[in-house]
């Protein structure tokens, strides 16, 4: 699929969700038809906590018609490039044009208990591509899922850029989307992720979005990219200084979280995947999803 029509069928918001996780298949079924009915035009689901990324797309496609499911990321360490390029077929021949294929190279703390050793992840994006290229089909001819990386430095966008259709920078600044756009060029689909708190006093919302950066800032992938945007070591350090949070999490009512979201559009990106980030990340927010997903109409093309 064509960049530029992806980006016009993924909308300009959708939603990075761990709540979905949590869920029985069949309340989760039904909460992607819910969020389809509310216009979230995609559904980026990561695999860290448990659930395959690609069985788990294949679970929720069917509970909708028009949704995307995106993988937000399918680790490359976690299946080969052979089973990832013909399930992201698979996908792609049961439901045409919703689902992409979002690869990361991920952690070490996530890849080492997998038996495999984390190293040189850009040499192995390059050959895990090389082998999905080269992947054997043989079931009806069907085009491939898009495909879209992980990335956040700038030659892991110039890959995303020269090999897929774009790119989903995770935990991430305005400022990141600025420079993102800039390596890819005007084509490329960038979709960032951006965390949101819907609390309106600083102290609290600042407290519930540190229950997100603090695990961050304990990566070096997330870490080294911040440094590249000219953030520090008084910044980074602990659970991040509260103008780092403030720049990562946008909080308060849900137009300040909609107003982050133009932000990143103004900046360059196409997309922008929404976490809410709640108390209990087990309970479907579904009130606080309806009433940003009303905020957010304005956004969409009419």
């Amino acid at each position: 699929m064509d960049p530029r029509e992806l980006a016009s069928r993924i909308g300009p918001m959708g939603l990075w969700t761990t709540h979905i996780h949590y869920q029985p298949a069949a309340q989760a079924r039904e909460n992607v038809g819910r969020l389809e009915e509310l216009g979230f035009g995609a559904i980026w689901i990561g695999e860290a906590r448990g659930k395959p990324a690609l069985v788990h797309s294949a679970l929720l496609l069917e509970g909708g018609r028009r949704i995307v499911v995106a993988t937000g990321i399918a680790s490359v360490w976690a299946q080969d490039p052979i089973t990832a390029a013909n399930a992201a077929r698979t996908l792609e021949e049961a439901h045409p044009g919703r689902f992409v294929l979002g690869l990361g190279v991920s952690h070490p703390f996530l890849t080492e208990p997998r038996g495999r050793e984390y190293g040189r992840p850009l040499e192995h994006m390059r050959w895990y591509l090389d082998a999905m290229d080269g992947a054997p089909w043989f079931g009806p001819e069907v085009s491939p899922a898009p495909r879209v990386l992980a990335a956040l430095g700038p030659k892991m966008l110039e890959l995303a850029r020269d090999r897929t259709a774009g790119a989903h920078p995770y935990f991430v600044t305005v400022e990141h989307t600025v420079r993102a756009r800039e390596v890819l060029g005007p084509e490329p689909l960038l979709a960032p992720e951006q965390a949101v708190v819907l609390v309106k006093e600083a102290s609290a919302a600042r407290e519930l979005a540190r229950r997100y950066t603090r695990g961050y800032l304990e990566l070096p992938n997330y870490t080294n990219n911040l440094r590249r945007l000219g953030w520090g070591d008084d910044d980074l350090a602990g659970e991040g200084s509260d103008r780092l949070v403030d720049a990562v999490v946008a909080w308060g009512g849900v137009e300040a979280a909609v107003d982050r979201v133009r932000e990143h559009l103004k900046a360059g990106a196409d997309h922008v995947a929404i976490r809410l980030i709640t108390d209990d990340p087990r309970i479907f927010p579904e009130r606080e999803l309806i009433e940003l997903a009303e905020a957010a109409a304005p956004l969409k093309p009419s």
